[in-house]
């Protein structure tokens, strides 16, 4: 009677919807005594990359409200190193009892293949609860460079011989560079730093010529005049800074660019604990105060479904291969 009710009396997406519901509401009932208890002591955030980049920056703005809601703190432990590799692996081998959490995101889906051994299967050794959040990515010099539009670095890239940090291998400031150079038929050094907020700091020790950092890392330091922006790596320009071309209006087509991140936690958290979580991420990202600290510095709030958010890191990982082909990058 389900199955017929489902096809006959609802659309596709009215029955994906049902499902859910129905699922959670089921998942809520099965096991109360576990959602009830949960949570009982302190959780734990794994963020696997530097204070101060975008990832991190989201998720104690989160953590703070998150911990309010559910009535226990939620500490934030920031484990940086390979792309975001160490602290994925930390998560996957602690123990599925919803008391270790992973700020996850595209470099995961990217590691499967940029990395020989990335020390996790994302799909094998996570379950992943929800998307949070949406960043663009901005190509950014330092005002001494004299560059002042792709064309200019296109130029100069093709003149001489020319740098880029990047958050580390595999990252979408690595990768978006590697296609973006591509499309522009040139080269660059590749100089990986640990994150995001080291990328930036080495544009503006002009220890490389350019970068392209996580939006909201680098425009602090925009808005001081400390960088300068050429392009945005999006299909839109951004509202903070709506001068700034896209790489589309610069010249360069079909370079589109975005980091994500969300919330995973190890494969087998019971299912009510995961359920709790979600409703209360979803109580938090509801609150005005929240999306707008969140999207301050030209983030965007990006609540998104598990099947949607695990269905992202699944084109994240074809993309990868697509472009890692394309440009000739081989594991590492």
């Amino acid at each position: 009677m389900m199955s017929q009710f489902l096809n006959t009396s609802l659309s596709s997406n009215d029955r994906r919807q049902w499902l859910r519901m129905a699922v959670a509401s089921l998942g809520a009932a099965s096991l109360p005594a576990m959602a009830q208890t949960w949570p009982s002591r302190p959780i734990k955030w794994v963020v696997p990359y530097m204070a101060g980049t975008g990832p991190d920056n989201a998720a104690r703005i989160v953590a703070e409200a998150l911990s309010q809601q559910l009535g226990q703190p939620v500490i934030i432990e920031n484990r940086p190193g390979a792309g975001g590799n160490i602290g994925a692996r930390q998560v996957a081998k602690a123990a599925a009892d919803g008391y270790t959490l992973l700020y996850s995101g595209s470099p995961m889906a990217a590691a499967m293949r940029m990395y020989k051994t990335p020390g996790f299967e994302v799909f094998r050794d996570f379950k992943h609860v929800m998307g949070i959040s949406r960043s663009d990515i901005l190509l950014v010099v330092h005002p001494d460079s004299g560059l002042r539009s792709v064309a200019d670095l296109q130029a100069a890239s093709k003149a001489r011989d020319i740098d880029y940090a990047s958050g580390g291998v595999g990252t979408p400031s690595h990768l978006g560079v590697e296609l973006l150079l591509s499309a522009m038929n040139t080269r660059a050094i590749h100089v990986p730093y640990k994150g995001a907020s080291e990328l930036v700091n080495a544009v503006l020790g002009k220890q490389v010529v350019f970068g392209a950092p996580i939006f909201s890392v680098a425009y602090p330091h925009v808005q001081a005049g400390k960088l300068i922006p050429l392009a945005v790596a999006g299909e839109q320009r951004n509202d903070k800074l709506p001068q700034v071309p896209t790489l589309d209006e610069a010249g360069v087509k079909n370079v589109h660019l975005s980091s994500w991140g969300g919330l995973s936690v190890p494969r087998d958290t019971p299912e009510a604990v995961t359920i709790r979580l979600r409703n209360a991420m979803d109580a938090v990202l509801s609150q005005p105060k929240v999306r707008q600290t969140l999207e301050m510095d030209g983030g965007k709030v990006q609540v998104l479904d598990s099947a949607t958010y695990t269905l992202a890191f699944e084109h994240e990982l074809k993309f990868t291969e697509t472009m890692m082909k394309r440009i000739g990058l081989q594991a590492v």
